[in-house]
């Protein structure tokens, strides 16, 4: 089985096929000459929808830039640095619960991580609750 006929589950349209029902005893020069035509038909026809899709990614595209003071090592990485806790989430799952935290990060945008491990500085112990006693 051929890859195309594998693929699409039909035999492949030969250039004997591109032409309409009805047209019959072409052979030899006007073949040939007819399915040159077609085929600048077609090429035609990609450029014009190459350009087209060309010109709206044109429209969208912008250039990048680099600002100078964003630290980066010779490895090309950069650390990261939390500005401020956004929000605080205990996730109970079955057996565990698992404390989630939004930060505001200095070079990225609000990312939520589990960050108690890396920042312990940003959390405070947890207050005691007065009608508990020891």
């Amino acid at each position: 089985m051929a890859p195309y006929e594998a693929l699409y589950k039909r035999k492949c349209r030969s250039p004997i096929g591109w032409f309409d029902v009805g047209e019959s005893g072409l052979d030899g020069p006007d073949l040939v000459q007819q399915a040159i035509e077609k085929v600048k038909l077609i090429r035609d026809r990609l450029l014009t929808a190459q350009s087209r899709q060309k010109s709206y990614s044109d429209v969208r595209r912008r250039d990048l830039e680099f600002g100078v003071d964003v630290w980066i090592t010779e490895d090309l990485s950069y650390e990261e640095i939390p500005l401020a806790v956004l929000d605080r989430q205990i996730r109970k799952l079955r057996n565990k619960e698992v404390a989630s935290v939004k930060v505001l990060w200095k070079n990225n945008n609000v990312e939520e991580i589990d960050m108690k491990s890396r920042y312990p500085y940003l959390f405070p112990p947890p207050e005691k609750d007065p009608t508990e006693t020891s």
